[in-house]
């Protein structure tokens, strides 16, 4: 009821989405607003992908909302994404935190791979994956449903889509690259 509570005080602005297990049906995707917080999108209680965010403003809220870490898919020549900054944030917070850059436009194999090491790490879930929109960090929760949890395309992409994926380029990677990865 805690969770609940904090989940529903939270300001309008931000898409949230988290699923609370890896092999369940796709959950119901809610958004809310947290100050700090750009596009949250969250399944449940084991990931959220979001966009660009205030570290200093944004980990303590991320702290209460029961994630335990931080996956940064932000490459740090982005516009406003300070990469050392939110590192020390998370930690002051308490977060386990992941740099794993990401380019929407020329998608890394290497990326996905370190990815899906860090999401599949001992003690990262639930985890907040978040880039500068929202629409890699919902690309990588695909991959991870496809290569990990063994979801079928259209199960996966419908959830994926539901957390903020838009990009047909960035789903056509996910899609061809999991196969590959499965674990």
């Amino acid at each position: 009821m805690r969770f609940q509570s904090a989940v529903f005080s939270l300001l309008p602005a931000l898409w949230l989405c988290t699923s609370a297990h890896a092999q369940s049906a796709a959950g119901q995707v809610t958004k809310d607003s947290v100050p700090g917080i750009t596009n949250l999108a969250r399944l449940e209680t084991t990931v959220a992908c979001a966009g660009a965010i205030d570290p200093v403003q944004a980990m303590p809220e991320i702290r209460k909302m029961g994630f335990v870490s931080i996956i940064n898919l932000r490459e740090s020549t982005e516009t406003g994404a300070d990469v050392e900054k939110e590192e020390a944030a998370a930690k002051a917070a308490g977060l386990r935190y992941f740099h794993v850059p990401f380019n929407g436009r020329s998608p890394d194999l290497k990326a996905a791979d370190r990815f899906l090491d860090a999401i599949t790490s001992a003690g990262a879930e639930p985890a907040f994956i978040h880039c500068g929109g929202g629409n890699r960090a919902a690309t990588m929760w695909l991959i991870k449903r496809l290569a990990v949890d063994g979801w079928d395309v259209d199960r996966a992409v419908k959830e994926a889509t539901a957390l903020g994926q838009t990009s047909e380029p960035l789903r056509q990677f996910a899609v061809s690259y999991a196969p590959s990865r499965k674990r």
